[in-house]
């Protein structure tokens, strides 16, 4: 153990005056080595595993302070990290210096020495004056800046005497009314640097006054950017607006670098104790909402950081933690520190965090060391447009639609329109480059009784990314020329017999290791397996369980269908050799009692019939849908997760991994968000220049149409995501204008 004498000196004073007991220095030791060490984790979430915890500071005392109320958590070098104390009574304001690691015994952590932090003229701060509640650690703990909830402030001290040597501007608004709009202990909670130290956040635990808490009670909270350099002034350049979730508050940021984050939200739980989230946040694209006089009136969700869950601390294996008071995981107290440590095994990074027990016998000093993947930004690689008004050859259609002009468009149509795509495919089987595909729409105009005129195909395409356009290579026409189909059709008569949108709602396509297409549909729902060419090769087969949908045809009079309409088999994947499909429920059934539950169904190839396995995947909330799969490798898939809303209105399109081999102990497929389609950087500006009126392009890419209904991994990890445009009925690109097909290729870090 090392102690300076000068420090330890000056805090024994200071702890004199206040009549502290002194004791004897807090000796690290290394505590709970279970659940492992790097390689043999204990996982938390995909991308999060517990390494392990220790109390070892809990209660202890070191040159008669005590160890406690350690609010924020700052490294200085590898080994060697800095912990702020807060308001703790009257004691003195005080940082200290802790030993910390992790290695293959558990977490190993101790008190080396302490600094009081003081005035320019060298009195102490104390816990009346000073709430430490942010730190960064400048040249290797030279200096620091710390931020102080009180006022609030930011102020930097000279660690080797604990001086203050400086101070950072505060807007006015951000002071503790009625000086401004902050409330008492709501304030800078958070403080984080870039690693060039160039960029300085400061993160507001609860709302502004006037910014308050959404009608879920999630927070609008803002984050100041400051701009300066390690040492020197920092100067506020802008604002964010960041929504935490209901009832939490945020308190504590990491910054990685180019405009990306960790945030650690944190609040009570409803049966008592804590709740602690750790997400993944991106600052890419976003506006400076310093003008903005209330983020209540910021409808725009591009206008919001977005945020990924990286960890949610319930989730983590108790591991032998005890509580102190009632808590929803015993591992589980006030967590209000956090720091990256070193490099792990597999491209992962330390994450270490502390919590802040308020100098309560009912609470804990704990630090917990975990294993996380930090995965780099998905950015946007090309994209490419067809005009919603790209008719194609074939019999005038929309008769059966109303007249009255829809988004500048007038039915009937001169000819077959490409009503966005359900599914892609590679065009040959094997094919991942993505420069030939075969995209499928669906059946037209969204009902049986007014498709009947839309003829089912399959398009072959060729995206031309450099001028953003599409050159259509040809199409397959579904047909059932030799009556495999039992029920009667809108073309039986003929002899072609093609089908049509009033036959069938196809809405996923797969291909077999025959080169036979199968398309997943969602009247039945039916699997329909047809030749390369389009033609119908056996009867569509039904799920064996009974499922069926208001529009199916084998709905006997007076029958309860089991599934609402539109919800069959949007998505389908298949395995990588061919064999072996695996077809998914857009929504619940009917009565599920978990309506969040979207069930995969596996359908063996080869003896054509379905297997009597099944998975449960479940989406974050019932109202979403699962818009499209296709298989990673192995039993990887990604799939799309969606809500139906457009432009503004559209919150949720995701890219989310699961793994058929991973069921958790609730009985559901482990789920990781790998996309966020609404947050997707655009650092060549390939989405711009904008159409005028254009939503959601420039710097910050977003996919905000309606139906995203098409996923297809390519080569390396590359992702093209595509989308069903409803026609003429979408304009989340551009109000009033019917939405066009776009087709994007995202860059997806660690996909694979």
């Amino acid at each position: 153990m090392r102690t300076t004498f000068t420090r330890a000196r000056a805090v024994a004073s200071a702890a004199a005056a206040i009549s502290l007991l002194a004791a004897a220095p807090a000796l690290g030791a290394p505590a709970h080595p279970t659940p492992g060490h790097p390689g043999t984790e204990a996982s938390c979430a995909p991308d999060a595993s517990l390494l392990g915890f220790s109390d070892a500071l809990d209660k202890t005392t070191f040159a008669g302070t005590p160890v406690s109320g350690l609010s924020a958590l700052a490294f200085t070098r590898p080994g060697r990290a800095l912990a702020l104390v807060d308001n703790i009574g009257t004691t003195p304001a005080r940082v200290y210096e802790l030993g910390l690691k992790t290695d293959r015994r558990g977490v190993d952590v101790g008190v080396r020495d302490v600094t009081v932090l003081t005035r320019p003229d060298g009195t102490p701060y104390t816990g009346a004056d000073f709430d430490g509640e942010g730190l960064v650690a400048e040249r290797g703990g030279a200096t620091v800046l710390a931020s102080s909830e009180r006022e609030p402030s930011i102020r930097r001290f000279r660690l080797s005497d604990g001086r203050e040597i400086a101070s950072l501007p505060v807007p006015d608004r951000f002071r503790v009314a009625p000086a401004g709009e902050a409330a008492v202990n709501q304030t800078f909670e958070a403080l984080a640097t870039t690693p060039d130290h160039r960029v300085l956040y400061a993160g507001m635990e609860a709302p502004l006054a006037v910014d308050g808490r959404d009608a879920a009670g999630g927070g609008r909270q803002r984050i100041l950017r400051y701009e300066g350099r390690e040492g020197g002034a920092y100067t506020p350049t802008a604002q964010y607006a960041y929504r935490t979730d209901p009832t939490l508050n945020l308190v504590e940021l990491i910054a990685l670098g180019d405009d990306q984050l960790l945030a650690v939200e944190r609040g009570n739980a409803p049966t008592g104790g804590h709740i602690v989230r750790v997400y993944r946040v991106s600052a890419t694209g976003a506006p400076d909402v310093s003008a903005v006089p209330s983020l209540s009136t910021v409808a725009d969700p591009r206008a919001w950081l977005g945020k990924e869950l990286l960890v949610d601390i319930v989730n983590c294996p108790p591991s032998g933690a005890i509580a102190k008071g009632p808590q929803p995981n015993p591992l589980l107290d006030n967590i209000e520190g956090a720091a990256l440590g070193g490099n792990l095994p597999g491209g992962r990074r330390e994450l270490y965090l502390i919590s802040d027990d308020n100098g309560s016998a009912t609470q804990t000093t704990r630090v917990y060391s975990l294993s996380v993947k930090l995965r780099p930004e998905v950015t946007l690689k090309d994209r490419a447009l067809i005009s919603a008004t790209a008719y194609q050859p074939g019999p005038i259609s929309g008769t059966q639609l109303a007249t009255n002009p829809v988004n500048g468009i007038t039915a009937p149509f001169p000819g077959q329109p490409i009503p966005g795509f359900s599914a892609v495919i590679p065009a040959q089987p094997g094919d991942r480059t993505g420069k030939r595909l075969l995209a499928m729409p669906d059946n037209g105009f969204g009902a049986k009784t007014n498709s009947a005129d839309f003829l089912l195909r399959a398009y072959e395409i060729e995206p031309r990314y450099r001028s953003h356009d599409v050159t259509i290579r040809g199409h397959i026409s579904f047909r059932d020329p030799d009556h495999k189909v039992p029920f009667p059709i809108v073309n039986g008569d003929t002899r072609e017999r093609l089908l049509t949108g009033a036959d069938f709602d196809v809405e996923s396509l797969a291909r077999d290791a025959r080169g036979n297409l199968w398309i997943g549909d969602e009247f039945g729902p039916y699997l329909v397996r047809t030749d390369k060419t389009g033609k119908v090769l056996q009867a569509p087969i039904p799920l064996p369980d009974g499922t069926k949908s208001p529009q199916s045809p084998d709905l006997a009079p007076g029958e309860t269908p089991t599934l609402r309409a539109s919800n069959g088999f949007e998505a389908m994947a298949v395995s990588e050799d061919g064999w072996t499909l695996y077809p998914i429920l857009e929504g619940a059934q009917v009565n599920d009692p978990d309506q969040r539950r979207r069930v995969v169904y596996e359908f063996d190839v080869r003896h054509n019939r379905y297997t009597n396995r099944t998975w449960s995947f479940r989406v974050d909330d019932p109202s979403l849908l699962v818009g499209d799969a296709a298989v990673i490798d192995g039993h990887r898939l990604v799939l799309i997760e969606r809500d139906n809303g457009m432009g503004q209105q559209s919150l949720v399109k995701r890219l989310v991994v699961t793994d058929l081999d991973e069921v958790g102990s609730d009985g559901y497929l482990v789920r990781r968000t790998a996309v966020d389609l609404m947050y997707i950087a655009d650092p060549k500006g390939v989405s711009t220049p904008a159409r005028p009126g254009e939503y959601g392009v420039g710097p910050l890419l977003s996919f905000p149409l309606q139906s995203v209904e098409s996923v297809l991994p390519l080569g390396g990890d590359r992702v093209l995501v595509a989308n069903d445009n409803n026609f003429p009925g979408n304009d989340g690109r551009i109000p009033g204008r019917a939405d066009d097909t776009e087709l994007i290729v995202i860059d997806v870090p660690g996909l694979r």
